[in-house]
C-alpha cells in the first residue's frame, strides 16, 4: 500500500507537471531510480488525474460557463482533440506505447522538444485566441498534441509549442493548451475507470481521495502561478530546466 508521503510525492508531479512544459514520465524516471513506488496501482492513477481535472475546470469554470453559450469555442477544443484518440488507440492496442516508454526515448524526446520550444518561443505573435483561434489552428494543435503519447515529450509542452508556432503569444498558448487537457484528462479518467470496473480489483479507500484533494491542489497553484509567470517572463527557465534534466537522464543511459 502507498503511504502518504507517496501520494504527495505523486500528486505533486502529476499537479505540476500536467502543466507545464515538462515531462512528467522524466521527472518519474528519475525518481524511481532512486526510490521505488510500493504497490501503485491504476486506482491511484486514475485519481490523480481525476484531481488535475477537477483543478482545471474549477480555474476556468468562468470560461467554460461562457462556452455552453457560445459553443463555438467548445467546439473547436473537441475538434483540437480527435487526433489524439485514433492515434493514442493504436499504440496502445499494438503495445507500441510501452516500446516507446524507456529511458533512452524519454532522454532524447525531453531534449529535442525542450530545444523545438525554445525556437517556437521566439516566434512573433500574430493571432489572439478570441479572434484567430479556428478550427484549422484546433486541428494542426491536436496533430500537434498526439506526440505527447511518446514519453519525454510532454503534452502541455508540445501544445505550447505548437500554440507559439501558430503566432499565439504564451498566454493564449497556455491557454489553449490547458483547455485541451480537459478532453484529455476526461478520456483518461473513463478509460481507467472502465479499466478498473473490467478487473473489478480497485475499491475506494482513503489514500485515494487524499491522491484526489493533494492533485487538485497541487494542479490549481501551478496552473494559476504559471499564467501570472509567462505573462511578465518568457518560456527560458523551463527550456533550461528540461535540458539539464534531459542531459541528466541521457547520462545515466550512456555513462
Amino acid at each position: 500500500m502507498l503511504s502518504s508521503v507517496e501520494i504527495l510525492l505523486l500528486s505533486a508531479i502529476q499537479g505540476i507537471s500536467e502543466f507545464l512544459p515538462v515531462s512528467s514520465v522524466a521527472h518519474l524516471v528519475i525518481i524511481s531510480k532512486y526510490y521505488e513506488f510500493v504497490n501503485q496501482n491504476l486506482l491511484i492513477d486514475i485519481c490523480l488525474h481525476l484531481g488535475s481535472l477537477i483543478a482545471i475546470i474549477f480555474y476556468f469554470r468562468n470560461d467554460l460557463f461562457s462556452f455552453i453559450k457560445n459553443k463555438d469555442f467548445l467546439i473547436k477544443i473537441f475538434v483540437g482533440t480527435i487526433p489524439i484518440i485514433p492515434i493514442g488507440y493504436i499504440l496502445y492496442e499494438t503495445g507500441l506505447i510501452d516500446q516507446l516508454r524507456n529511458i533512452k526515448v524519454i532522454g532524447w524526446m525531453s531534449l529535442i522538444f525542450g530545444i523545438l520550444l525554445y525556437i517556437s518561443d521566439k516566434s512573433k505573435v500574430s493571432k489572439k485566441i478570441n479572434t484567430e483561434f479556428t478550427n484549422k489552428s484546433a486541428i494542426i494543435i491536436g496533430l500537434f498534441q498526439t506526440l505527447a503519447l511518446i514519453p519525454g515529450v510532454s503534452r502541455a509542452g508540445i501544445t505550447i509549442t505548437s500554440g507559439r508556432l501558430l503566432g499565439f503569444d504564451r498566454l493564449d498558448s497556455a491557454r489553449i493548451s490547458f483547455f485541451l487537457s480537459i478532453p484529455t484528462l476526461g478520456a483518461a479518467s473513463l478509460l481507467g475507470i472502465y479499466n478498473i470496473y473490467k478487473e473489478g480489483s480497485a475499491e475506494l479507500n482513503f489514500l485515494a481521495i487524499i491522491a484526489v484533494i493533494f492533485s487538485f491542489i497541487f494542479s490549481y497553484i501551478t496552473i494559476a502561478l504559471f499564467l501570472k509567470f509567462i505573462q511578465k517572463f518568457s518560456l527560458n527557465i523551463f527550456i533550461i530546466y528540461r535540458i539539464v534534466l534531459s542531459l541528466f537522464i541521457l547520462a545515466i543511459v550512456y555513462l
